[in-house]
């Protein structure tokens, strides 16, 4: 057993924790956070089921970044469907026989890794280039695009410049999850790549990319538009009205 693979091994395994219990807690903590206003984003539906289509359309379409900015828009998809895609391209490594789906969508996630370093780099250069956005970028904004952009970059060097023993790495991750440690194979692409996935990991919890489960929680998405018809009352304050 190499020092690598043991090194490796702890990263991930602390990486993972981090991630399912940082993510968790936060949501946990969305949830538990009161919403006393109606305050949703109007023309918004009146029924519970059209606001379910409203965040189908959000969630998949990107709808509200469309209609305020298309470049934006355009950016932020490419960049989204292309980690989707790489996403489930990388699913073999974890699965054993691999799963139909992800045999399909092998041919396309190969070259989505192209489609999100452009999107990013789309997305970089708005920050950069657009003085009101500009003004209001932290250097975690920018630093989270590099890490980004870098993961990409790397996972294509890998796979079109120094090829990796893509059969010893699934080897290894399978080997992870069954407590059963396999050697990982050697090469720097490889070991750059998975200490910045490892590092996205470890910031993901504490970083603005939560808004990926917070969209499911933001009140100006998630309500009915109702306020004429229903009175809203938060869940904490619901006991204030009875009077003495």
């Amino acid at each position: 057993m190499t020092a690598a693979t043991v090194v490796f091994a702890l990263l991930f395994y602390f990486a993972t924790a981090v991630l399912a219990i940082g993510v968790g807690w936060r949501v946990y903590d969305y949830a538990r956070t009161p919403a006393p206003l109606k305050i949703p984003t109007t023309p918004a539906p009146v029924t519970r089921g059209g606001v379910a289509l409203r965040m189908l359309r959000e969630i998949v379409f990107f709808e509200s970044l469309f209609k305020g900015n298309l470049w934006t828009w355009a950016a932020g998809w490419m960049f989204h469907f292309g980690l989707l895609l790489v996403l489930l391209r990388h699913l073999r490594y974890f699965t054993q026989p691999v799963w139909g789906f992800v045999v399909l969508v092998q041919p396309f996630g190969i070259y989505a890794g192209f489609l999100m370093v452009a999107g990013l780099a789309g997305l970089w250069l708005r920050r950069v280039a657009v003085p009101r956005v500009r003004y209001i970028s932290t250097p975690s904004d920018h630093l989270m695009l590099a890490l980004l952009i870098a993961i990409a970059a790397s996972g294509l060097v890998m796979k079109f410049v120094s090829h990796t023993d893509i059969v010893s790495v699934k080897a290894f991750f399978l080997g992870l999850m069954y407590f059963d440690w396999q050697p990982l194979p050697g090469g720097a692409p490889l070991y750059l790549h998975l200490s910045l996935v490892a590092l996205l990991m470890l910031v993901f919890p504490f970083s603005k990319l939560l808004h990926a489960p917070g969209i499911f929680f933001s009140p100006t998405r998630n309500q009915v538009d109702d306020p004429r018809e229903h009175r809203h009352v938060a869940p904490w304050a619901a006991g204030l009205d009875s009077g003495p």
